[in-house]
């Protein structure tokens, strides 16, 4: 695993599907991490410090809070996630997705450019830092099944009934 030698800061919070590690840097966020995810943060991350009183981090916490308790639909945070150029297009991709909707990965594929590249999208989505604030819990199989998600298939399902979808896939 490749080690990163910045010096990022990090905060946990209580979440209804777990705890969550939000990481930031002096330019934005960098990921929201599923508990498990964050066990080794110091072998990955070696100058991250935890920071209970980092300004951005305090903010990701009450937007997720807002968001768990249906008070937020989307996130107004400076984003900057670790990728490839695929990555953050794949990414920018999910950021467009409205709360309360879905898409299929080949219906991402095709917004990128190319329906060839629907499990190359699925790849992306897979290393996307930034859960639940770059929503990829939206994207769906396209008969409408529920398919991978690094958290793990039940907090999607979570995710998707919280902004009221189940309706539509479950």
């Amino acid at each position: 695993m490749k080690k990163i030698n910045k010096p990022w800061v990090f905060k946990t919070m209580k979440s209804p599907i777990g705890t969550l590690t939000i990481i930031a840097s002096d330019s934005g966020l960098k990921a929201i991490m599923f508990e498990g995810e964050a066990k080794n943060l110091k072998d990955v991350y070696l100058n991250i410090k935890s920071d209970n009183n980092h300004n951005l981090l305090k903010e990701a916490e009450k937007q997720l809070a807002e968001y768990f308790s249906k008070k937020r639909t989307s996130f107004d945070l400076p984003l900057d996630p670790e990728g490839t150029k695929f990555q953050k297009k794949t990414w920018e991709i999910l950021s467009k997705i409205p709360y309360g909707q879905t898409i299929s990965y080949s219906e991402q594929a095709k917004l990128i450019g190319d329906v060839k590249k629907t499990r190359a999208v699925g790849m992306a989505n897979s290393k996307n830092p930034l859960a639940i604030a770059i929503p990829c819990h939206r994207v769906i199989g396209k008969n409408g099944t529920l398919t991978g998600y690094a958290g793990g298939i039940d907090k999607k399902k979570f995710l998707l009934n919280l902004e009221g979808v189940e309706k539509q896939i479950l």
